[in-house]
Protein backbone atom coordinates (compact mmCIF):
# COMPACT_ATOMS: atom_id res chain seq x y z
CA UNK A 1 0.00 0.00 0.00
CA UNK A 2 1.60 3.43 -0.96
CA UNK A 3 0.55 6.74 0.94
CA UNK A 4 0.22 10.65 -0.08
CA UNK A 5 0.61 13.15 2.96
CA UNK A 6 -0.96 16.38 2.61
CA UNK A 7 -0.56 18.96 4.62
CA UNK A 8 -3.30 21.90 4.51
CA UNK A 9 -2.53 25.49 5.03
CA UNK A 10 -0.80 28.81 4.82
CA UNK A 11 0.99 28.94 7.76
CA UNK A 12 2.93 26.33 6.73
CA UNK A 13 3.91 27.12 3.38
CA UNK A 14 5.03 31.08 4.95
CA UNK A 15 6.80 29.40 7.81
CA UNK A 16 5.08 30.54 10.91
CA UNK A 17 4.79 27.14 11.84
CA UNK A 18 6.87 23.54 11.49
CA UNK A 19 5.11 20.73 9.68
CA UNK A 20 5.10 18.01 12.60
CA UNK A 21 2.36 15.95 11.21
CA UNK A 22 3.78 14.63 8.06
CA UNK A 23 6.88 13.70 10.16
CA UNK A 24 4.72 11.82 12.63
CA UNK A 25 1.99 9.82 10.02
CA UNK A 26 5.13 8.85 7.94
CA UNK A 27 6.49 6.90 10.74
CA UNK A 28 3.63 5.59 11.86
CA UNK A 29 2.78 4.09 8.58
CA UNK A 30 5.95 3.06 8.21
CA UNK A 31 5.90 0.84 11.04
CA UNK A 32 2.43 -0.38 9.95
CA UNK A 33 3.46 -1.39 6.54
CA UNK A 34 2.29 1.48 4.44
CA UNK A 35 4.73 3.19 1.85
CA UNK A 36 4.95 6.83 1.93
CA UNK A 37 5.49 8.01 -1.48
CA UNK A 38 4.58 11.87 -1.35
CA UNK A 39 4.47 14.30 1.43
CA UNK A 40 3.26 18.27 0.55
CA UNK A 41 2.09 21.14 1.97
CA UNK A 42 -0.55 22.89 0.12
CA UNK A 43 -2.67 26.20 0.06
CA UNK A 44 -5.61 27.16 1.90
CA UNK A 45 -7.40 26.93 -1.55
CA UNK A 46 -10.07 25.10 -3.16
CA UNK A 47 -7.83 24.63 -6.23
CA UNK A 48 -4.69 23.85 -4.89
CA UNK A 49 -6.25 21.12 -2.05
CA UNK A 50 -8.31 20.09 -5.70
CA UNK A 51 -5.21 19.54 -7.71
CA UNK A 52 -3.37 17.97 -4.78
CA UNK A 53 -6.07 15.19 -4.32
CA UNK A 54 -6.06 14.41 -7.72
CA UNK A 55 -2.19 14.21 -8.02
CA UNK A 56 -2.74 11.76 -4.82
CA UNK A 57 -5.02 9.35 -6.13
CA UNK A 58 -3.38 8.87 -9.54
CA UNK A 59 -0.21 7.36 -7.13
CA UNK A 60 -1.41 6.16 -4.26
CA UNK A 61 -3.84 4.27 -2.59
CA UNK A 62 -4.19 6.25 0.45
CA UNK A 63 -4.18 9.79 1.16
CA UNK A 64 -4.07 11.41 4.27
CA UNK A 65 -4.74 15.06 4.98
CA UNK A 66 -4.52 17.59 7.99
CA UNK A 67 -5.76 20.84 8.27
CA UNK A 68 -8.14 22.68 7.32
CA UNK A 69 -11.44 21.48 9.26
CA UNK A 70 -11.84 24.52 11.82
CA UNK A 71 -14.89 26.85 12.27
CA UNK A 72 -13.05 30.02 10.69
CA UNK A 73 -13.51 30.60 7.18
CA UNK A 74 -9.84 29.57 6.02
CA UNK A 75 -10.65 26.10 6.83
CA UNK A 76 -11.82 24.94 3.61
CA UNK A 77 -10.97 21.12 3.03
CA UNK A 78 -14.58 19.93 3.51
CA UNK A 79 -15.97 22.15 0.51
CA UNK A 80 -12.82 21.19 -0.77
CA UNK A 81 -13.46 17.46 -0.54
CA UNK A 82 -17.01 17.82 -1.74
CA UNK A 83 -15.85 19.34 -4.96
CA UNK A 84 -13.53 16.97 -5.38
CA UNK A 85 -15.51 13.67 -5.14
CA UNK A 86 -18.58 15.37 -6.50
CA UNK A 87 -20.74 14.98 -4.09
CA UNK A 88 -23.03 17.51 -1.61
CA UNK A 89 -22.55 17.78 1.86
CA UNK A 90 -25.35 17.13 5.05
CA UNK A 91 -25.81 18.22 8.26
CA UNK A 92 -24.57 15.72 11.19
CA UNK A 93 -26.51 16.16 13.97
CA UNK A 94 -24.01 13.21 16.08
CA UNK A 95 -21.17 15.66 15.10
CA UNK A 96 -23.13 18.83 16.24
CA UNK A 97 -24.25 17.20 19.65
CA UNK A 98 -20.26 16.00 20.02
CA UNK A 99 -19.61 19.91 19.94
CA UNK A 100 -22.10 21.34 22.36
CA UNK A 101 -21.46 18.72 24.80
CA UNK A 102 -17.55 19.74 24.53
CA UNK A 103 -18.58 23.30 24.80
CA UNK A 104 -20.97 23.04 27.81
CA UNK A 105 -18.03 21.19 29.49
CA UNK A 106 -16.24 24.65 29.30
CA UNK A 107 -19.35 26.52 30.44
CA UNK A 108 -19.20 28.27 26.83
CA UNK A 109 -22.17 28.34 24.01
CA UNK A 110 -21.68 26.98 20.30
CA UNK A 111 -21.61 29.72 17.83
CA UNK A 112 -23.09 29.68 14.05
CA UNK A 113 -19.21 28.92 12.94
CA UNK A 114 -19.40 25.46 15.05
CA UNK A 115 -23.03 24.96 13.57
CA UNK A 116 -21.02 25.03 10.01
CA UNK A 117 -18.39 23.27 11.08
CA UNK A 118 -20.84 19.68 11.21
CA UNK A 119 -21.57 20.01 7.50
CA UNK A 120 -19.67 16.94 6.22
CA UNK A 121 -19.28 15.44 2.41
CA UNK A 122 -22.21 12.63 1.52
CA UNK A 123 -21.01 9.34 1.68
CA UNK A 124 -18.60 9.82 4.86
CA UNK A 125 -17.36 7.66 7.51
CA UNK A 126 -17.11 10.03 10.77
CA UNK A 127 -13.70 9.05 13.12
CA UNK A 128 -14.63 10.05 16.38
CA UNK A 129 -12.38 12.98 18.23
CA UNK A 130 -12.26 12.98 21.49
CA UNK A 131 -9.48 15.61 21.74
CA UNK A 132 -11.22 18.21 19.69
CA UNK A 133 -14.21 19.74 17.84
CA UNK A 134 -13.62 18.60 14.29
CA UNK A 135 -14.31 15.15 13.32
CA UNK A 136 -12.11 12.74 11.55
CA UNK A 137 -13.51 11.97 8.13
CA UNK A 138 -12.62 8.59 5.78
CA UNK A 139 -13.66 8.55 2.02
CA UNK A 140 -13.76 5.28 -0.24
CA UNK A 141 -13.42 6.44 -3.84
CA UNK A 142 -13.22 2.78 -6.18
CA UNK A 143 -10.41 1.25 -4.33
CA UNK A 144 -8.51 3.73 -3.03
CA UNK A 145 -8.87 5.91 0.60
CA UNK A 146 -8.85 9.75 1.63
CA UNK A 147 -8.64 10.30 5.50
CA UNK A 148 -8.81 13.83 6.40
CA UNK A 149 -7.90 14.82 9.69
CA UNK A 150 -7.40 18.18 11.94
CA UNK A 151 -4.28 19.81 11.63
CA UNK A 152 -4.23 20.15 15.60
CA UNK A 153 -1.53 17.76 16.25
CA UNK A 154 -2.90 16.16 19.50
CA UNK A 155 -5.95 15.70 17.74
CA UNK A 156 -4.79 13.95 14.84
CA UNK A 157 -2.58 11.77 16.41
CA UNK A 158 -5.61 10.84 18.75
CA UNK A 159 -7.65 10.34 15.24
CA UNK A 160 -5.10 8.22 13.32
CA UNK A 161 -4.61 5.77 16.71
CA UNK A 162 -7.84 5.50 17.81
CA UNK A 163 -9.95 5.69 14.83
CA UNK A 164 -8.35 4.87 12.51
CA UNK A 165 -5.54 2.26 12.53
CA UNK A 166 -7.03 -0.40 14.29
CA UNK A 167 -10.88 -0.46 12.86
CA UNK A 168 -9.61 0.24 9.40
CA UNK A 169 -6.09 0.22 8.44
CA UNK A 170 -5.13 -2.86 9.95
CA UNK A 171 -8.07 -4.40 8.52
CA UNK A 172 -6.99 -3.99 4.83
CA UNK A 173 -4.84 -6.68 3.57
CA UNK A 174 -1.88 -5.04 1.90
CA UNK A 175 -0.09 -8.69 1.06
CA UNK A 176 3.15 -8.35 3.12
CA UNK A 177 3.95 -8.18 6.89
CA UNK A 178 6.42 -5.71 8.18
CA UNK A 179 8.70 -6.45 11.46
CA UNK A 180 10.43 -3.18 12.76
CA UNK A 181 12.97 -2.93 15.81
CA UNK A 182 15.03 0.34 17.05
CA UNK A 183 17.77 -0.07 18.76
CA UNK A 184 19.15 3.58 20.59
CA UNK A 185 22.54 4.01 20.97
CA UNK A 186 24.64 7.11 22.42
CA UNK A 187 28.02 8.16 22.49
CA UNK A 188 29.01 8.22 19.24
CA UNK A 189 28.24 8.77 16.05
CA UNK A 190 26.65 7.11 13.44
CA UNK A 191 30.04 6.78 10.66
CA UNK A 192 31.55 4.83 13.84
CA UNK A 193 28.43 2.36 14.63
CA UNK A 194 28.17 1.94 11.10
CA UNK A 195 31.96 0.42 10.63
CA UNK A 196 31.13 -1.76 13.44
CA UNK A 197 28.42 -3.44 12.31
CA UNK A 198 28.65 -3.60 9.23
CA UNK A 199 29.91 -7.17 9.14
CA UNK A 200 26.32 -7.62 10.48
CA UNK A 201 24.37 -5.52 8.12
CA UNK A 202 26.13 -7.59 4.92
CA UNK A 203 24.90 -10.59 6.16
CA UNK A 204 21.42 -9.47 6.47
CA UNK A 205 19.13 -11.67 3.91
CA UNK A 206 17.26 -9.59 1.42
CA UNK A 207 14.15 -8.84 3.21
CA UNK A 208 16.52 -7.28 6.22
CA UNK A 209 17.43 -3.50 5.62
CA UNK A 210 19.36 -1.22 8.04
CA UNK A 211 18.28 2.49 8.28
CA UNK A 212 20.97 5.23 10.65
CA UNK A 213 18.47 7.88 12.51
CA UNK A 214 20.97 9.92 13.99
CA UNK A 215 20.40 13.33 16.77
CA UNK A 216 22.40 15.06 19.01
CA UNK A 217 24.79 12.45 20.86
CA UNK A 218 22.16 9.63 19.83
CA UNK A 219 21.76 7.64 16.81
CA UNK A 220 18.89 5.28 16.51
CA UNK A 221 19.38 2.04 14.69
CA UNK A 222 16.24 0.63 12.56
CA UNK A 223 16.19 -2.44 11.64
CA UNK A 224 13.65 -3.46 8.85
CA UNK A 225 11.75 -6.31 7.47
CA UNK A 226 9.46 -6.97 4.96
CA UNK A 227 7.91 -10.42 3.24
CA UNK A 228 5.38 -12.53 3.80
CA UNK A 229 6.28 -15.05 6.64
CA UNK A 230 5.61 -12.66 10.01
CA UNK A 231 7.55 -15.40 11.87
CA UNK A 232 10.64 -15.49 9.85
CA UNK A 233 10.61 -11.90 10.18
CA UNK A 234 10.55 -11.38 13.73
CA UNK A 235 13.41 -14.60 14.06
CA UNK A 236 15.59 -13.04 11.37
CA UNK A 237 15.17 -9.13 13.15
CA UNK A 238 15.83 -10.71 16.78
CA UNK A 239 19.06 -12.37 15.48
CA UNK A 240 20.30 -9.40 13.92
CA UNK A 241 19.25 -7.10 16.94
CA UNK A 242 21.45 -9.78 19.32
CA UNK A 243 24.42 -9.73 17.20
CA UNK A 244 24.29 -5.78 16.93
CA UNK A 245 23.85 -5.12 20.54
CA UNK A 246 26.94 -7.61 21.84
CA UNK A 247 28.95 -5.64 19.04
CA UNK A 248 27.78 -2.43 20.64
CA UNK A 249 28.40 -3.13 23.88
CA UNK A 250 27.04 -0.39 26.22
CA UNK A 251 26.51 2.00 23.58
CA UNK A 252 23.14 0.56 23.73
CA UNK A 253 20.83 1.72 25.85
CA UNK A 254 17.47 0.54 24.82
CA UNK A 255 15.02 -0.95 22.08
CA UNK A 256 11.92 0.59 20.68
CA UNK A 257 10.02 3.35 23.09
CA UNK A 258 12.95 3.07 25.46
CA UNK A 259 14.49 6.48 26.60
CA UNK A 260 17.79 7.32 27.93
CA UNK A 261 16.64 9.08 30.75
CA UNK A 262 14.29 6.36 31.68
CA UNK A 263 17.69 3.96 31.28
CA UNK A 264 19.03 5.82 33.69
CA UNK A 265 16.46 5.75 36.13
CA UNK A 266 16.12 2.09 35.98
CA UNK A 267 20.13 1.59 36.23
CA UNK A 268 19.64 3.81 39.48
CA UNK A 269 16.79 2.27 40.91
CA UNK A 270 18.12 -1.36 40.76
CA UNK A 271 21.61 -0.12 42.16
CA UNK A 272 18.84 1.79 44.85
CA UNK A 273 20.86 4.95 44.72
CA UNK A 274 19.72 8.50 44.23
CA UNK A 275 20.71 10.79 41.78
CA UNK A 276 20.94 15.14 41.73
CA UNK A 277 21.45 17.51 39.30
CA UNK A 278 23.89 20.87 39.44
CA UNK A 279 23.04 22.69 36.30
CA UNK A 280 24.48 26.45 34.67
CA UNK A 281 24.69 26.20 30.59
CA UNK A 282 21.68 23.33 30.87
CA UNK A 283 19.15 25.76 32.77
CA UNK A 284 17.57 22.56 34.46
CA UNK A 285 17.00 20.50 31.17
CA UNK A 286 18.35 17.86 32.68
CA UNK A 287 16.05 17.42 35.56
CA UNK A 288 13.25 18.38 33.19
CA UNK A 289 13.63 14.83 30.67
CA UNK A 290 13.62 12.65 34.25
CA UNK A 291 11.26 14.32 35.77
CA UNK A 292 9.46 13.73 32.56
CA UNK A 293 9.07 9.80 33.71
CA UNK A 294 6.46 8.43 36.18
CA UNK A 295 7.66 7.43 39.13
CA UNK A 296 11.08 9.47 38.80
CA UNK A 297 10.99 10.56 42.57
CA UNK A 298 12.08 7.31 44.30
CA UNK A 299 15.95 7.84 42.10
CA UNK A 300 15.91 11.86 41.48
CA UNK A 301 15.97 13.93 44.46
CA UNK A 302 16.21 17.32 43.01
CA UNK A 303 18.50 20.06 40.95
CA UNK A 304 19.69 23.66 41.67
CA UNK A 305 19.75 25.01 38.77
CA UNK A 306 22.74 27.67 39.74
CA UNK A 307 23.44 29.93 36.92
CA UNK A 308 25.35 32.53 38.36
CA UNK A 309 28.27 32.51 40.36
CA UNK A 310 27.39 33.82 43.60
CA UNK A 311 24.59 30.63 43.36
CA UNK A 312 27.69 28.45 42.86
CA UNK A 313 28.74 29.75 45.71
CA UNK A 314 25.92 30.08 47.93
CA UNK A 315 23.75 26.67 46.89
CA UNK A 316 26.88 24.36 46.21
CA UNK A 317 29.88 25.71 48.17
CA UNK A 318 32.15 26.16 45.04
CA UNK A 319 34.83 28.39 46.78
CA UNK A 320 35.94 31.62 45.16
CA UNK A 321 39.19 30.76 44.98
CA UNK A 322 38.11 27.88 42.76
CA UNK A 323 36.07 30.48 40.46
CA UNK A 324 38.70 33.34 40.57
CA UNK A 325 41.91 31.34 39.31
CA UNK A 326 39.77 28.59 36.77
CA UNK A 327 36.16 30.39 36.15
CA UNK A 328 33.13 29.30 35.90
CA UNK A 329 33.51 27.07 32.93
CA UNK A 330 35.77 24.46 34.35
CA UNK A 331 36.72 21.11 35.19
CA UNK A 332 37.74 22.32 38.95
CA UNK A 333 34.21 24.28 39.45
CA UNK A 334 32.14 21.21 38.08
CA UNK A 335 33.58 18.89 40.07
CA UNK A 336 32.81 21.00 43.25
CA UNK A 337 29.61 21.31 41.99
CA UNK A 338 28.94 17.90 41.77
CA UNK A 339 30.55 17.92 45.57
CA UNK A 340 28.16 20.60 46.57
CA UNK A 341 25.15 18.93 45.09
CA UNK A 342 26.20 15.32 46.93
CA UNK A 343 26.18 17.55 50.17
CA UNK A 344 22.87 19.83 49.33
CA UNK A 345 20.60 17.41 47.67
CA UNK A 346 21.57 14.47 49.43
CA UNK A 347 22.32 12.02 46.95
CA UNK A 348 24.30 9.33 46.11
CA UNK A 349 25.58 10.72 42.84
CA UNK A 350 24.95 14.23 40.82
CA UNK A 351 25.71 15.20 37.42
CA UNK A 352 26.91 18.73 37.38
CA UNK A 353 27.63 21.03 33.55
CA UNK A 354 28.70 24.66 33.18
CA UNK A 355 29.69 26.28 29.90
CA UNK A 356 29.29 28.56 27.53
CA UNK A 357 26.29 27.84 25.28
CA UNK A 358 26.35 30.77 22.88
CA UNK A 359 26.11 32.64 20.61
CA UNK A 360 27.99 34.93 22.31
CA UNK A 361 30.39 34.95 25.76
CA UNK A 362 33.38 33.27 25.01
CA UNK A 363 36.85 34.41 24.96
CA UNK A 364 39.77 32.67 22.90
CA UNK A 365 40.89 30.41 25.90
CA UNK A 366 37.08 29.14 26.04
CA UNK A 367 35.42 29.62 22.78
CA UNK A 368 31.77 29.38 22.60
CA UNK A 369 30.98 25.73 22.85
CA UNK A 370 32.93 25.04 25.67
CA UNK A 371 31.25 22.49 28.11
CA UNK A 372 32.38 21.22 31.29
CA UNK A 373 30.62 17.87 32.62
CA UNK A 374 31.54 16.04 36.03
CA UNK A 375 29.47 12.88 37.58
CA UNK A 376 30.23 11.01 40.55
CA UNK A 377 29.64 10.66 44.16
CA UNK A 378 31.75 11.41 47.12
CA UNK A 379 34.35 9.50 46.55
CA UNK A 380 34.92 9.42 42.75
CA UNK A 381 34.40 11.94 40.05
CA UNK A 382 35.09 11.46 36.74
CA UNK A 383 35.08 14.73 33.84
CA UNK A 384 34.59 15.28 30.67
CA UNK A 385 34.79 18.47 28.25
CA UNK A 386 32.97 19.11 25.03
CA UNK A 387 34.08 21.63 22.32
CA UNK A 388 30.57 22.41 20.53
CA UNK A 389 28.97 25.01 18.20
CA UNK A 390 27.99 28.47 18.55
CA UNK A 391 24.16 26.95 18.08
CA UNK A 392 22.67 27.09 21.72
CA UNK A 393 19.64 24.92 21.68
CA UNK A 394 21.63 22.36 20.37
CA UNK A 395 24.94 22.61 22.74
CA UNK A 396 22.12 22.53 25.37
CA UNK A 397 20.08 19.32 23.68
CA UNK A 398 23.85 18.05 23.10
CA UNK A 399 25.21 18.23 26.54
CA UNK A 400 22.04 17.07 28.50
CA UNK A 401 22.35 13.19 26.48
CA UNK A 402 25.89 13.39 27.06
CA UNK A 403 25.51 14.23 31.28
CA UNK A 404 22.36 11.70 31.15
CA UNK A 405 25.16 9.18 29.22
CA UNK A 406 27.70 9.98 32.45
CA UNK A 407 25.20 9.65 34.63
CA UNK A 408 24.38 5.78 32.89
CA UNK A 409 27.86 5.24 31.95
CA UNK A 410 28.89 5.48 36.13
CA UNK A 411 26.95 2.42 37.22
CA UNK A 412 28.89 0.21 34.24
Amino acid sequence: MKATILTIGDEILIGQIVDTNSTWLGEQLFLEGVQVTTMKAVADTTEDIINALKQGFEKSDLIITTGGLGPTKDDITKKAIAEFLEVDSYFDEEAFAHVKRMFANFGRETTEAHKEQCYMPKGVEILKNKMGTAPGMLFKKGDKYLLSMPGVPYEMKWIFKNSFIEPYLRSWDTGLSQVNKTIHTVGRGETYLEEQIRPIVQRFPEELSMSYLPSLGRVRLRINARGEDKLALESSVQSATSEIKEVLGNLVFGEDKDTLESAVLNAFRNANLTIGTAESCTGGNIARLLTSIPGASDVFQGSIVAYSNSLKEDLLAVSSEILKNHGAVSEETVSAMVQGAIKTLGVDVAVAVSGIAGPGGGTPEKPVGTIWLACGNAQEIRTKKLNLTKNRLKNIEYTTNIALNMLRQYLM
